[in-house]
């Protein structure tokens, strides 16, 4: 592969099948390389455990073009480039006094790459990353740039988390507000019977919670709650039968608690505290798979007891999973889309023929809710399945067919899914 980049996903279970990586230093050369090109498709940061990246002809990075953070204080929007990581991005916004209103669990991705694949964080009340994207620039089949806002309705609607099927982001536009404080309080011990007699309770305690299981035992591992210093009182010692952390945790058993960002209720700006994991580290050696699935809010409790029957199949080659909200949104292939939702994502050992038995039965057991499939993970789902559960997705494919008649933006994934 040329530029000797990548030739694999952050994980190692996906092996890129693209013959050259291009990384062009201007949007000129972007241009020609993609309007040159039979198949390409673009690249973020990799850490997608799907084939959702992948080309058969050409992959390109947008890492190398000129950075861009641009900020308009009276639009309340802060434009940047597309290949920027968000670890990059926040601090200059915290600076300036501004903030995101969402960060998924690790800074390292790229903002392009994060949003087009439905990257989220958590909270009752947020929205996924996408959900800040007010505009778009993209390098289309042909090689135009063009522009797309929100009031290109539909087709914004489509290609904001367009999976990289409508062509290769340039620059982003992302509302911003003003910056704010966040404390980090981690609990531990929190009975199962409490997540699933208070579900509401517990993930609307604070501006975004987190609860992590091995589904092993009576209890959670621990639950993390992010309480912006402006809201109603902090949290309590003890808190529903779980009691407060006495020390760092890090998510995963037996991994390194400096790894993640800070915790025990020390104040901190919002981009040290809502990802889990700090910039300046390796979340985890890239040794897992990961699967996401994600439900209507409203069903969240039954979806719990569904997976508690088949908890004997998902503990043994499980390291943990971890259950977040997310408010609805209109993006029409993001999982969240029309519905607030629960997402339960899975982190699993590296041996994908000893979770695929486990990954069946999650499937399964949350069939009956509709649940949607997180594009950048592993997942088992036939696609007329997952056409059925995003309601969206041949309107979307239509679009994307539309815009890119020669298919040149097309990979297995998309071809597969997109029909």
């Amino acid at each position: 592969m040329r530029d000797h980049e990548r030739t694999s996903n952050w994980a190692g279970n996906v092996t890129f099948t693209a013959a050259r990586l291009h990384r062009p230093s201007t949007v000129a050369e972007l241009q020609a390389l993609v309007a040159g090109a039979e198949r390409i498709h673009a690249l973020g940061t990799g850490h997608s455990f799907s084939r959702v990246a992948d080309s058969p002809g050409d992959l390109v990075t947008v890492a190398g073009l000129p950075p861009v953070m641009d900020i308009d204080s009276a639009a309340g929007t802060v434009t940047v480039s597309a290949g920027l990581r968000y670890g990059e991005l926040a601090p200059y916004l915290d600076g300036k006094g501004y903030a995101l209103h969402n960060l998924g669990s690790l800074p390292h991705l790229s903002v392009a790459g994060a949003c087009a694949t439905g990257t989220h964080g958590s909270g009752v009340r947020n929205g996924g990353l996408a959900t800040a994207v007010s505009a778009i620039e993209l390098v289309t089949a042909g090689g135009e740039l063009i522009q797309l806002t929100r009031a290109d309705g539909d087709l914004f609607d489509a290609a904001v988390v367009g999976l990289g099927a409508f062509g290769v982001a340039t620059r982003l536009t992302l509302d911003i507000l003003p910056a704010f404080e966040v404390e980090q309080y981690v609990y531990d011990d929190l009975p199962f019977d409490a997540l699933r007699g208070h579900f509401t309770e517990v993930m609307a305690a604070a501006y975004s919670v987190s609860a992590f299981t091995r589904w092993a035992g009576p209890t959670l591992r621990n639950v993390w709650v992010k309480r912006r210093v402006d809201e109603p009182l902090p949290p309590p010692v003890e808190w529903l039968g779980a009691v407060r952390a006495d020390g760092p945790r890090h998510p995963v058993p037996g991994m390194p608690a400096e790894n993640c960002t800070e915790q025990l209720g020390v104040p901190g700006p919002w981009h040290a505290r809502l990802p889990h994991f700090r910039l300046e580290f390796t979340p985890s050696s890239g040794e897992e798979l990961q699967t996401e699935y994600f439900v209507a809010r409203a069903d969240a409790v039954a979806a719990l007891e569904a997976l508690d029957t088949v908890r004997d199949r998902i503990a043994p080659v499980l390291q943990i999973c971890e259950i977040r909200t997310i408010a609805a949104d209109r993006l029409w292939l993001s999982p969240a889309y029309g519905r607030d939702s629960v997402a339960f994502h899975f982190t699993w050992i590296k041996d994908a023929a000893a979770v695929a038995p486990a990954v069946a039965a999650i499937e399964e057991r949350l069939a009956p809710f509709g649940a949607r499939p997180h594009w950048g993970k592993v997942f088992a789902m036939a696609p007329e399945v997952v056409a059925e559960r995003y309601p969206r997705l041949r309107d979307a494919a239509a679009l994307a067919r539309a815009h890119d008649p020669r298919g040149a933006f097309r990979n297995e994934m998309l071809d597969r899914y997109l029909g």
